[in-house]
């Protein structure tokens, strides 16, 4: 794909699956990438690996990423950490659980956004952010009222900001994943009782990959997507189509 050698790409959450799977990917297609995460051994054996820089910050302070990010240059960000909370009805969330998803998956990309924006628009080349958002911000997903909150509030950032940016030629897409079935991830949606019932609905019948996650980030990066903005885009086995 055309487009990566107009700067870096910041990833945010490179130290987990989804965000080291797109690290590499972004490599790959010739990005030059700026991994950030909260665990500084995977961030190191992942610029080990691909050659990428690294560059630890606290996505929940605005003090910590300005200093991070502002008069970095950028052409690209993938908001990729997160946070993922509790399994809670309404009745029963931890507010202070919520306080946190919502400083990380919403406030966090919102704070990386304002200043790597900054820097794209001062170097008037344009340039492309992806959100990581999920399939719980799309539909109602039992247990999932903190975090489907977040990603719901990470949508509308990502429409606002294609709106505000799309006048420097800045794109602002999100992307929707369903589960990707980790270790982290099995000890809720590996239950049968959880597990058989979600598959039955969706289309495709199975959980997806980390690769499966990644290209499609990749390409919304890239100019042969040059003409997308402000798009939520399922990669989910169609299970919001149903």
């Amino acid at each position: 794909m055309q487009g990566f050698n107009k700067g870096p790409i910041l990833v945010t959450g490179a130290s987990g699956g989804i965000g080291g799977t797109t690290v590499r990917h972004l490599v790959a297609a010739g990005a030059t990438v700026i991994a950030s995460g909260r665990n500084q051994d995977a961030l190191d054996a992942l610029a080990a690996e691909t050659g990428c820089r690294t560059l630890p910050f606290d996505l929940t302070s605005e003090d910590s990423v300005k200093a991070a990010l502002e008069g970095l240059d950028l052409y690209g960000v993938v908001n990729c950490g997160g946070f993922g909370g509790e399994i809670a009805t309404p009745m029963e969330t931890d507010i202070d659980v919520f306080d946190k998803v919502i400083a990380i998956n919403a406030r966090g990309a919102l704070l990386v956004t304002k200043y790597a924006s900054q820097s794209m628009i001062r170097l008037g080349k344009g340039g492309a952010i992806v959100n990581v958002s999920s399939q719980a911000g799309l539909v109602a997903l039992k247990g999932h009222i903190s975090y489907g909150a977040s990603k719901a509030a990470l949508d509308n950032i990502t429409r606002v900001s294609a709106m505000e940016l799309g006048p420097h030629n800045i794109r602002v897409n999100g992307v929707h994943p369903t589960v990707v079935m980790t270790p982290m991830s099995a000890w809720y949606w590996g239950r049968p009782e959880i597990e058989k019932p979600f598959l039955d609905t969706m289309p495709l019948g199975r959980w997806a990959t980390e690769d499966e996650i990644a290209a499609p980030i990749v390409f919304l990066l890239s100019d042969a997507a040059s003409m997308i903005s402000g798009v939520a885009l399922p990669i989910d086995g169609g299970f919001t189509a149903v």
